[in-house]
């Protein structure tokens, strides 16, 4: 069943207003315009509601009927109206960002807690996710844009670089390689060394640089996810190697400059081909910019 909510509005209209031409100034309608929607309300019930003179209107009896049901909807209508438009001004407004959890889980807590104070009433929400699903969110309009790396790009995203991330050999203070400035592939020859695997496509990066050289590493364990590599590295199980802002600065582990070759990623922003930023998402966008450059930096001053 359809709700004539137009024709009610005039029929009440015309009752309160007093007439068909008052209605219609009242409504900002023409007077041709408010006759056709109460014909067509009358049509629809199949009921007279007004009688009409040359010099006045008047309820019918099931015009009389429907007058205080059409109040009392009109009434919960206006209600309803007003308690969304509120909540709607009340409400926290949501925007989604996607980010790699090795950048997410120690970097961008700085560039959050700034974007709160500069828009307090607006919510984040992040998606702390793998490469592929990162380009996913975006390209599904889910997320406004992603922080990930600039690799394959199965749906053709704009991808803007910001920074080049290195790779660092993690161990812990108290084994001898920590106490070097930096470390040669070469020399971790003999050691027990803690792969990471897929989704992170740390391996891959490592694989692609090292070559055949790759072969002569000792590659003891493997994990899927760089906090588990990282764990296992601190209960001295062997070294990992990852990307440096994976680190937390307070995590107790020495991590180390690679050299021979030395390897990095292409950090970049992720988003939509053509797809315009709002002025808020671009805001959020260069704070984390920012912080992750600035996290960057430090790791080459220590």
């Amino acid at each position: 069943m359809q709700i004539d909510f137009l024709g009610m509005q005039a029929f009440l209209a015309i009752v309160e207003q007093g007439g068909f031409q008052q209605a219609a100034t009242h409504l900002h309608l023409s007077q041709t315009a408010v006759s056709h929607r109460i014909r067509k309300l009358e049509a629809s019930l199949g009921v007279t509601l007004l009688a009409r003179t040359t010099r006045d209107v008047t309820l019918t009896d099931a015009g009389r009927a429907l007058l205080p049901r059409v109040r009392g909807a009109m009434r919960e209508f206006e209600l309803s109206y007003d308690a969304l438009r509120q909540h709607s001004r009340t409400a926290p407004q949501w925007l989604a960002f996607g980010c790699l959890p090795t950048l997410a889980a120690h970097r961008i807590a700085p560039a959050l807690a700034r974007f709160r104070d500069l828009h307090p009433h607006i919510a984040v929400r992040v998606f702390d996710n793998s490469i592929i699903e990162i380009a996913e969110l975006v390209q599904a309009e889910t997320t406004a844009f992603g922080i990930s790396v600039a690799t394959s790009n199965p749906f053709n995203l704009a991808v803007e670089p910001f920074a080049e991330e290195p790779f660092v050999l993690v161990c812990r203070t108290d084994h001898p390689l920590a106490a070097l400035r930096s470390v040669c592939w070469d020399q971790l020859a003999d050691e027990v060394l803690i792969r990471i695997s897929l989704p992170a496509g740390n391996s891959t990066a490592i694989d692609d640089a090292l070559g055949e050289r790759r072969l002569r590493l000792r590659w003891a364990y493997e994990t899927q996810h760089t906090a588990v590599a990282l764990d296992f590295v601190q209960q001295g199980l062997g070294l990992t190697v990852v990307p440096a802002l994976s680190l937390d600065a307070a995590g107790g582990l020495a991590a180390l400059p690679l050299q021979q070759p030395g390897i990095a990623r292409r950090l970049a922003v992720l988003t939509r081909r053509g797809a315009v930023l709002t002025p808020v998402a671009l805001t959020l966008r260069d704070l984390l910019v920012q912080a992750l450059a600035a996290g960057l930096a430090d790791e080459r001053h220590e």
